[in-house]
């Protein structure tokens, strides 16, 4: 009878030590949890930056003018008659101007 008790009492102590140390443990759901959350934080973030590429892709696709506008700022397109000026800064040179003698 005191194998048995010693038995069921080791055994309850392997047990509690899963519950508070191994892999599914109360520690390890936790930070699971904190897990989840910040991945949910970030796919809220990305959710709304794809809705917002999929609208700049809706107007490039409907309206002339946005399209126009994208290509200007990003290609430095300009229409005929226009007259392009670059403006220059001489206190920002790039590192490659400073660094030429």
């Amino acid at each position: 009878m005191r194998w048995l008790m010693v038995f069921l009492v080791a055994i309850l102590v392997l047990l509690q030590m899963r519950l508070w140390f191994g892999e599914g443990s109360i520690s390890n759901k936790i930070a699971l949890d904190r897990q989840w959350e910040t991945q949910q934080q970030i796919n809220q973030e990305h959710k709304l930056r794809n809705r917002l590429i999929a609208q700049e892709v809706q107007s490039l696709k409907t309206n002339l003018d946005s399209l126009e506008e994208k290509a200007r700022k990003d290609l430095g397109m300009i229409k005929d008659g226009e007259v392009f000026y670059l403006v220059i800064d001489k206190n920002k040179q790039s590192a490659t101007d400073r660094a030429e003698p």
